[in-house]
């Protein structure tokens, strides 16, 4: 019997028709932990079909009006200039008219997406692009009356995952204990900064919910950055010993330390590709796999189709997304990793403040998906 090759992730969806007949873009604000709000462009392609010329709906979080279908994207940059740019010198995206999931990434591969500005970050780029074709494949999605995890021949398991947050300066526990309160299961995952002290250590470890210590030893020039500290980093490692460590910077001075505790390095900001992970000083067990660091849906998807191959553990990742964004986090999540301790709380954990009644990991997969969609029962 000849064995059936299964197609590859991206092989499955590169050749989805798509109409699109509109753009447009609508942004949004919002207060979150930590002192600082967040700007989102959620990026919008709508289609009409042709015997209704001129149909046209706002671009909605979720929407499916009449015969004519919304694909919704989230662009994730981090400055609100570069939001705010778009007023003044908006994008010349590809011309309206007919494509597919994989000529349309094409077509966006000579288009300036910050025309007439450099964004605040390179990686604005990507997280721009991501924004874009996700809501492309939404709609394709859409347009073919499906949804992510029939056109993948996969099925949407439900959802793990950890609350992310810091603890301030100076570092308290008052918002870890208060998501302890209302869900004593709650797992976190926690950003470690020079200001831990050995008792504020003690008092996480008495917790038992920390599973991933994000170390920020890849940012530069951010609110977030952290210095290779190798007294906090001996701290997290023997204070911890089963939860994984991320992004640690490997020094002369921070590397003997992680001598046994290999296998517990995992990385999220230097990983944009598959090239990026081949480039790590050792192949890695876990990666942070978060979508809008690989700009295009090719580049996601044949990395996660590498760690399947290579046998890397993946979790999801966010970056404090507002609206649809999260969503397909979930989504790609509950095909892929749905039981890995994903860095993906639904977007009211992010808020200033923690109230009760929020849902608990791990989420249950919609009974009626579509397109890029992903909305909990």
């Amino acid at each position: 019997m000849t064995a059936v090759t299964k197609a590859s992730p991206y092989d499955a969806i590169a050749d989805l028709p798509l109409e699109i007949e509109e753009y447009d873009v609508e942004f949004r604000k919002r207060a979150c932990a930590g002192d600082f709000a967040r700007m989102r462009t959620v990026l919008g392609l709508q289609a009409v079909e042709p015997d209704k010329p001129g149909y046209t709906r706002p671009c909605t979080r979720f929407s499916n009006h009449g015969d004519g279908a919304t694909g919704v994207g989230e662009d994730v940059t981090y400055e609100i200039e570069d939001h705010q740019a778009l007023d003044d010198s908006p994008i010349d995206l590809p011309p309206t008219g007919s494509y597919t999931v994989d000529s349309f990434s094409e077509a966006l591969d000579g288009i300036d997406l910050f025309p007439g500005v450099d964004p605040g970050r390179e990686a604005s780029r990507s997280y721009r692009r991501w924004g874009i074709e996700s809501a492309a494949l939404d709609l394709a999605l859409k347009q073919a009356d499906t949804d992510l995890a029939t056109v993948l021949d996969r099925e949407y398991d439900p959802v793990r995952f950890l609350v992310s947050t810091r603890l301030g300066e100076p570092p308290t526990l008052e918002r870890v204990e208060q998501w302890l309160e209302f869900t004593p299961e709650t797992e976190f995952k926690l950003d470690a900064t020079s200001a831990w002290t050995p008792e504020i250590i003690d008092e996480l470890v008495a917790t038992d919910s920390v599973r991933i210590v994000d170390l920020k030893g890849h940012y530069k020039n951010t609110d977030v950055d952290q210095s290779a500290d190798v007294m906090l980093y001996r701290r997290i490692i023997e204070a911890f010993p089963d939860a994984l460590v991320e992004d640690p910077r490997l020094t002369d001075d921070t590397l003997p330390l992680f001598e046994g505790h290999e296998h517990r390095i995992t990385w999220d900001a230097p990983v944009t590709d598959v090239a990026s992970i081949e480039a790590l000083p050792f192949t890695p067990e876990w990666l942070n796999v978060k979508p809008s660091r690989f700009g295009s849906i090719e580049n996601l998807f044949e990395t996660i189709e590498y760690c399947l191959d290579q046998g890397i553990g993946m979790y999801g990742g966010g970056q404090t997304e507002l609206s649809v964004g999260r969503q397909h986090l979930h989504a790609l999540a509950s095909l892929f990793y749905p039981a890995a301790p994903n860095d993906t709380a639904p977007c009211a954990y992010n808020d200033p403040d923690p109230v009760s009644g929020l849902p608990n990991s791990p989420l249950s997969p919609p009974s009626n998906p579509r397109g890029l969609e992903w909305i909990p029962n």
